[in-house]
């Protein structure tokens, strides 16, 4: 099972669900920067359990501990070992699910891929194992932000049917973005968000949604052609946090329906380098940044555990009617806000020593 992200920024996360805890080893920090738990633990407090009445009513403080990497508040250049504990894990509240795999869930597909699976929980495929990207997800981000100024927000623009009113990417925050349960930052949008989550929730049903995504100050450069490019990255970043099904940069599928004439993004001087009018291309040109904001947007859909009755079938084959027990997101949407910009700076940091190295070389 590949835990692995990244070539040079490297970072493999490990734990499950409902075992004694979850963390992550980031390798390749650049040496000196400065660093501590405080650093870490403002985006692990934006991803726990049972922060709002939006979320699974898990209760966990999440509290990151640096094992490793770390001295008198510097990176020392050595792998930085992180991780969190496990307080509120109920592995009895899955007894009843271990012989009928959920609709919609890994319970089948890692059974068939490795003989045996977790017994409680998702395991490895549960949204918990997203500690560790978040976690290793901050240490890149501070330093892409003091080395480059770099400034990584995402938002939820859309929840089921629901969509939020259009943004100003340039200077959308994430203090903005807090401003709602729901991590929108369309006041009245939001409303109605949070009263579907709601719904779905006493009705012990699920709903999926957006996230979008503005990564500012980007120099441009940054992407490996021509199988690493810098959207190729970051989507196979995106796809891989639980609940994904969908990836768009810049105008995506929506630039299918104009013309090339309208969708070129001309060149104009901006200061001291080349800039563009437009942004259908979303930061990216040639798969390497070419200096504009990188904008791009994520799709969640509704989580698989629900306590609603479904037909489905055991191991077996045999018919079952499920109800789901054990605590879940109605809509993981407004906890994935942070993963999302996690896995974002883990692949822009990556690129970005990349681009480094080869300066160097």
């Amino acid at each position: 099972m590949s835990s692995t992200l990244g070539n040079l920024f490297k970072v493999t996360t490990f734990g499950e669900s409902h075992g004694k805890g979850v963390g992550a080893i980031v390798d390749g920090c650049p040496p000196g920067l400065a660093l501590g738990e405080g650093d870490i633990q403002p985006q692990l407090d934006r991803r726990r359990p049972g922060q709002t009445h939006l979320t699974t009513d898990r209760e966990e403080t999440d509290r990151v501990t640096i094992l490793s990497g770390v001295e008198n508040g510097r990176a020392l250049g050595t792998p930085i070992g992180m991780s969190v504990a496990n307080k509120d894990q109920r592995p009895g509240d899955y007894a009843d699910m271990r012989s009928v795999p959920r609709p919609s869930h890994a319970d089948y597909t890692y059974q068939m891929k490795y003989g045996i699976r977790t017994s409680s929980g998702g395991g490895r495929s549960s949204a918990r194992e997203t500690i560790g990207r978040v976690a290793a997800g901050a240490i890149a981000e501070k330093f892409l932000h003091e080395d480059y100024g770099i400034e990584i927000v995402a938002w939820v623009s859309s929840v089921s049917t629901i969509t939020a009113d259009e943004v100003d990417e340039n200077r959308i925050t994430r203090a903005e973005v807090d401003q709602t349960a729901v991590r929108c930052p369309s006041g009245p949008k939001a409303d109605e968000m949070i009263r579907a989550i709601m719904a779905a929730k006493d009705d012990k049903d699920s709903l999926g949604g957006i996230i979008s995504c503005v990564c500012r100050h980007v120099p441009a450069g940054l992407g490996e052609p021509v199988f690493d490019k810098m959207e190729a990255c970051l989507a196979h970043a995106m796809l891989s946090i639980p609940a994904t099904k969908g990836f768009e940069i810049g105008s995506g599928f929506e630039g299918t329906r104009m013309s090339g004439s309208r969708h070129n993004d001309p060149f104009i001087k901006k200061e001291d380098r080349l800039g563009t009018v437009t942004n259908y291309s979303g930061g990216v040109q040639g798969g390497i940044s070419n200096g504009e904001p990188i904008i791009f947007r994520v799709a969640f859909k509704p989580p698989a555990t629900i306590g609603k009755s479904q037909n489905t079938a055991d191991f077996n084959g045999n018919h079952m009617v499920l109800e789901a027990k054990g605590r879940h997101d109605p809509c993981v949407v407004p906890r994935a806000v942070p993963i999302v910009e996690s896995m974002a700076a883990l692949v822009i940091a990556d690129l970005a020593l990349q681009q480094r190295a080869r300066k160097h070389y």
